[in-house]
């Protein structure tokens, strides 16, 4: 069974939250685990609402140190620790993530019987059998990181294929699917001519950052780009004064990175009821585009 990627939008909601958009936190799930891309105030409700245990979660990806970023930070880590986590947590951030973690700790007394590994990160970090985790940095006054997801594609047995072989089931099959040639009753055949890659399957992050040529590169051919929309395209001026992105700029960067979907978050409260113009906005540009929710659920593949 090929395991499934869902993205669940814990808060969508930029410096100061509205009645509906919690501060900035999304869910990866993927093969047992469980990502958290920034921790928000409030982070630890949105997954009760949500139906989700937030002590499942295995890893943590925070873009930088903005407080509505980080602020739940401290007190999901006192619940893990009470509710009996015993896995290690890993923890990644910019410059200076290691400091901050040290001081967060020692500000809000908290003692944990689970170890956390804490990991100033850029490019290429994690790189397991199934996926892989990259950063790059992005410009918004302070160190900043955006994050791919990648999955890896997996050598898949062409069914079809096996079926004119008439190769039996067993054990010649999982050699097949480790890429491995094999022999049947003295004929030889070729992993590559009875097999085939799945493409990858990559989710791109990028929160808080000004405009910048960095951005398509990273994204370039997600299946699903999650960007920042701060302001509409007539708040431009602004937008680049406060180091953020527009809906329309959002859309010209999923453009140029040719990316399957756009998915905008990291709104701001003038736009609590008034979405349909940062979407309209982005449309004009990019037709695959469309606003996230809180606890809205992405199936990603």
């Amino acid at each position: 069974m090929v395991a499934k990627i869902n993205l669940t939008f814990l808060g969508t909601a930029d410096q100061i939250p509205s009645a509906s958009r919690n501060h900035s936190a999304i869910l990866l799930d993927y093969a047992g685990e469980h990502i958290l891309v920034d921790c928000g105030e409030g982070t630890q409700r949105q997954f009760r609402k949500a139906n989700l245990n937030p002590g499942k979660v295995t890893r943590i990806l925070i873009t930088h140190w903005h407080a509505d970023h980080v602020l739940g930070l401290a007190g999901l880590l006192h619940t893990m620790g009470s509710s009996g986590y015993n896995k290690t947590l890993y923890i990644y951030g910019p410059k200076w993530t290691k400091q901050y973690m040290r001081d967060l700790m020692k500000l809000f007394g908290i003692k944990l019987d689970f170890e956390v590994k804490v990991e100033e990160v850029s490019g290429k970090f994690l790189d397991l059998d199934d996926f892989y985790l990259e950063a790059a940095a992005m410009q918004h006054g302070i160190p900043t990181n955006a994050y791919n997801f990648v999955k890896k594609g997996q050598l898949r047995i062409d069914r079809a294929k096996l079926k004119k072989s008439k190769l039996p089931q067993g054990p010649l099959l999982k050699k097949l699917a480790e890429g491995k040639d094999i022999s049947f009753k003295g004929k030889k055949y070729k992993a590559k001519s009875l097999t085939y890659k799945d493409d990858d399957v990559k989710v791109s992050f990028v929160l808080d950052t000004k405009n910048n040529e960095k951005i398509a590169k990273f994204a370039k051919g997600a299946n699903v780009f999650v960007c920042e929309s701060s302001f509409d395209d007539e708040l431009e001026k602004k937008a680049s004064e406060h180091l953020h992105l527009t809906s329309g700029q959002a859309a010209r960067i999923a453009k140029k990175a040719k990316v399957e979907k756009l998915i905008l978050t990291h709104l701001s409260m003038r736009y609590e009821h008034n979405t349909k113009l940062i979407l309209s906005q982005a449309k004009k540009v990019f037709k695959n585009v469309e606003v996230a929710k809180d606890l809205d659920v992405i199936n990603v593949c």
